[in-house]
């Protein structure tokens, strides 16, 4: 792969030699014609692995190689019914499989719908097309919040502002004229203009970096991670374990080498937590499947996982507490305003900016251009300037400079018409200043010295499902803040009628230092006048202190703080870079879906930590008895059949249920500590009590010759115990937990008394002594379970 060095480019500042190319872009013979020629930008987007890595993901693993071999033995040495752990391996695979297809077609509709569409110029008339559509030497016309998606050079500039951090790590935007280079990757932030393709394909600087990673790479996971984790410890345990089962079973060999060989295979299979993997396979892939449904494309699946953690919400007012839409409400003249002068300046400014924001958009609707101003120069709205501006010649031949933007930022601090602005903030009501320039606006304080004409009163719409939104995040303990580029006063008077209260703060008056702005985070809420670096800064300090920050936001101006959250979520009408560096975005642009995608991601991790625990009961029991059984020199107590029967009931159909099971508590971190801790003492208490009932059995059955009854005694003590294991992990106890449990109870109780069944699973309780024996010391392992199970959580709290 060519190595193509971004700074070396953007930071050189030469202009590039501009082809020659007709203002109307390319015509349909040029297009077809670099069609031919491979000249496309056919860069392949995946959203998700392929069929065969998916198939490949699922089969060929290590625990599938070690139980496959296993089952090739037991099927040739022992009955079909020892070889059951075989077929469960198999429809599990299968399972996972259907399930991560069904996640991937979710995930590739969701990625189609919410695909953005570039404007290129074709023979005079601007079209929208795939990004997949665009050829070498297209005319691509770009506007505020559009993402550069190919390399090329500058062709027409109108207050031209890209910002490149994405790619170079400086925040400030660059200025770019005729001439320029424009990378793939940056982002407007201000201004219009169109570039010329140069690069389209695997040519460009961000289809290389896709090459290398991937955009749907899986970020960090606690989750995977931890599993991972345990896997490499029971492997390291597993193999010296089954080797000195092998060579003990083979030395006690009383009932033959097949039968031996059935009983070692039996005691190397459960050390194996198969079905863990498989599960949170599941348990992911059917949250990004139910997330679907809900307009929600998760563009990194972790990302369900990393939203349960999270401990607080930064929340951009537009678009997540206000629709986009506003509405003019006042028209308040000042001491150097005219009615009629001021509704030309508005209707011309309005009419100067082709890609109008939220705002000049009422004013647009409010005050229509008359046609008698030409505009002579504009200056495009920027979040860090916080105003636009235009420069005019009027009808009479007089020529003037306007600009509009915040009151505070426009006006000198003692300036009498902050007073007004201050009043009609605590309404919630957002304010404009429209002001006469008296310096040019290439000068850098246009806003010096500009003479107030009048303030123009807006009305934002409030969703009508944030405060519902907002009462959940409460109610979970989620802490949001309001991070806005407008007034604090007005902010924090919308964020009170949703109902969110707190101090509201001025973002300009916070402390550069990070430990000092955390502190000021930690106690208000509401935060105005936010520059998009500050946005980014407030995000860092945040989690500086510990917190898991998700960040929301739908405008240029939330990306710098969106990419460095630990969670960015993104309204599917916001811009093109805004949902480029999200993990989430909300297709249906409603807020009020991030509550079901905290639920998933808590359903899952709380879940999975649940049946986890089961697994490695199973697992520690497993070496353990083991260990025992090598230390004693006596045969495995169990065949396959045996474990398959008790794996089953125990674990694998009530683990199925429990990790789709709803599941409100937040995640919380060490899943690997939080899970071992139980796991270990509690296998340690099945496995001792399950290996004394069959040292007892061995003794009482002295002479009869009595395997099976051995096996039965020690089945029934750990079937028991397993089965208070799984009442422990079931609570809190609803109706269907308690059903499940129960059912699990009677499906072994059945396997008992239908003679079919016990031939089938090699299970008879012979006598009544012995079995009563096994029933009293499980309920003695399950008093002590329960006892240890409720001390280590005083001893051990996480």
């Amino acid at each position: 792969m060519t190595h193509i060095d971004a700074g070396a480019d953007l930071d050189a500042g030469h202009p590039l030699p501009v082809p020659s190319v007709p203002s109307g872009g390319l015509t349909a013979a040029q297009v077809a014609e670099r069609v031919a020629r491979g000249e496309v930008n056919d860069v392949p987007v995946r959203s998700s692995r392929s069929l065969a890595e998916i198939v490949r993901a699922n089969v060929f693993t290590r625990f599938n190689a070690i139980i496959g071999v296993l089952w090739l033995i037991m099927l040739v040495v022992a009955p079909i019914q020892d070889s059951l752990f075989g077929f469960v391996i198999i429809a599990n695979t299968g399972i996972g499989i259907v399930q991560e297809w069904r996640a991937k077609q979710t995930l590739d509709s969701l990625a189609v719908i919410g695909e953005v569409r570039p404007t290129v110029r074709r023979e005079g008339v601007a079209v929208a097309v795939a990004t997949s559509e665009i050829v070498l030497g297209d005319l691509i016309e770009i506007g505020p919040g559009d993402k550069v998606v190919v390399d090329g050079a500058c062709v027409e500039a109108d207050g031209l502002e890209i910002d490149e951090s994405l790619l170079t790590g400086e925040a400030d935007p660059v200025v770019k004229h005729p001439g320029d280079p424009v990378m793939s990757g940056s982002f407007v932030v201000a201004g219009g203009g169109a570039f010329q393709a140069t690069k389209v394909g695997r040519e460009a600087y961000a289809a290389q970096l896709a090459e290398e990673a991937s955009r749907f790479t899986l970020v960090h996971s606690e989750l995977r991670t931890g599993i991972s984790t345990i896997l490499k410890y029971v492997t390291w345990m597993m193999v010296p374990t089954a080797i000195g089962l092998v060579i003990s079973q083979l030395v006690v060999k009383e009932h033959g080498l097949k039968n031996s060989v059935a009983r070692t295979v039996g005691g190397i299979i459960p050390m194996v937590p198969e079905g863990l993997v498989l599960l949170t396979s599941v348990a992911f892939a059917i949250g990004v499947i139910r997330l679907g449904r809900r307009q929600c494309l998760v563009q990194e699946l972790p990302a369900i996982e990393g939203l349960a953690r999270v401990d607080t919400v930064c929340l951009d007012k537009t678009g997540t507490l206000t629709e986009g839409g506003m509405d003019v409400t006042e028209l308040r003249l000042l001491k150097d305003g005219d009615e009629a002068h001021v509704r030309k300046a508005l209707g011309a400014l309005g009419e100067s900016d082709p890609r109008p924001n939220a705002s000049l958009q009422a004013i647009i609707d409010a005050y229509p251009d008359s046609d008698e101003w030409r505009c002579t120069e504009s200056l495009p709205f920027s979040s860090a300037r916080k105003y636009s501006g235009a420069s005019f010649s009027e009808g009479d031949g007089e020529s003037s400079t306007w600009l509009l933007g915040a009151p505070d930022v426009l006006l000198p601090a003692d300036d009498p018409a902050l007073a007004d602005t201050e009043q009609l903030n605590r309404q919630g009501l957002r304010v404009l200043l429209l002001a006469r320039a008296a310096r040019d606006l290439d000068d850098p304080e246009a806003a010096r010295g500009a003479r107030p004409a009048a303030l123009i009163v807006l009305e934002q719409r409030l969703r009508p499902d944030a405060a519902d939104t907002l009462r959940y995040f409460a109610e979970q303990n989620v802490h949001a803040k309001v991070i806005s580029g407008d007034n604090a006063v007005s902010v924090s008077a919308v964020a009170a009628k949703v109902g969110l209260t707190g101090t509201a703060v001025d973002a300009r008056r916070l402390p550069d230092d990070r430990e000092d702005m955390a502190r000021e985070l930690d106690d208000a809420t509401v935060f105005g006048r936010v520059t998009p670096q500050q946005k980014r800064d407030m995000v860092g300090a945040l989690q500086s202190r510990g917190h898991t920050v998700a960040m929301t936001g739908d405008g240029v101006n939330d990306v710098l703080a969106l990419k460095d959250a630990d969670i960015g979520v993104a309204m599917g009408a916001g811009s093109e870079a805004t949902r480029a560096v999200a993990q989430i975005v909300l297709l249906d642009n409603s807020f009020a879906t991030l509550p079901s995608v905290v639920g998933e991601g808590r359903r899952v991790i709380g879940n999975i930590t649940r049946v986890a625990t089961l697994f490695l009961v199973k697992t520690a029991y497993s070496v353990l008895l083991a260990l025992l059984v090598v230390c004693w020199q006596v045969e495995y107590p169990f065949l396959p059949r045996h474990l398959t029967l008790l794996s089953t009931l125990t674990i694998g159909v009530p683990a199925f249920f429990l990790a789709l099971a709803p599941n409100k508590e937040r995640a919380r971190p060490h899943f690997v500590r939080r899970v071992m801790r139980y796991a270990i003492p509690g296998g340690a208490i099945a496995g001792t009590a399950t290996f004394v009932t069959y040292l007892i059995a061995r003794h009482h059955y002295t002479g009869t010759g009595s395997l099976d009854a051995e096996t039965s005694a020690a089945t029934l003590t750990l079937f028991l115990i397993s089965m208070w294991v799984l009442a422990i992990i079931a609570r809190p106890y609803t109706w269907w937990r308690v059903a499940l449990v129960a059912a699990m109870g009677g499906a072994f109780l059945l396997v008992l008394v239908v003679p079919w069944l016990q031939h089938f699973f090699a299970l008879k309780l012979v006598g009544v002594e012995m079995p009563w024996t096994a029933v009293g010391i499980a309920v003695a392992g399950a008093v002590a379970l329960e006892y240890l199970w409720r001390w280590v959580g005083r001893r051990f709290p996480t």
